[in-house]
């Protein structure tokens, strides 16, 4: 299996914290592989609702996950604080793949990285639309 390279917090333009929980260890003690998953759906969403101006409750346009995928580097596990590197990989139409990674509070290399890819749709019919003017903005400004 080819070694995969660790990236470096310094390749992300966005960071959030990330507040681990209890419930995210798992049985052998570690943050559980899906729990990372769910802090990629965190960081793009808030950088959306902080940069972008997205309101998930009201918003006419909102952003499905279609894709995702996710390399594990080093266990982290509960009450490690952390941190969500997000950048923009690709910008399309339609769709944005954010590039992702966690890191704990004490280093620059990831724990694990990956990326998602949301299409934005309309919000009552679920049909893809054009990436809105705001959100596009602030995306292209981490790309």
């Amino acid at each position: 299996m080819p070694s995969v390279d660790r990236p470096l917090l310094a390749r992300y333009p966005y960071v959030s914290p990330i507040t681990t929980r209890w419930n995210d260890n798992d049985v052998y003690g570690h943050v559980n592989n899906v729990a990372f998953y769910s802090f990629f759906d965190t960081a793009a969403n808030r950088f959306l609702i902080e940069r972008g101006g997205l309101d998930p409750a009201t918003s006419p346009v909102i952003g499905l996950v279609v894709e995702s995928h996710c390399v594990y580097h080093a266990p982290v596990s509960y009450p490690q604080p952390l941190r969500a590197g997000v950048r923009v990989d690709r910008l399309g139409t339609r769709a944005v793949t954010y590039g992702l990674a966690i890191f704990d509070d004490r280093a620059d290399l990831a724990v694990a990285h990956g990326h998602f890819v949301h299409v934005f749709v309309d919000r009552v019919t679920r049909t893809p639309v054009a990436i809105p003017d705001a959100l596009r903005a602030a995306l292209t400004s981490i790309a």
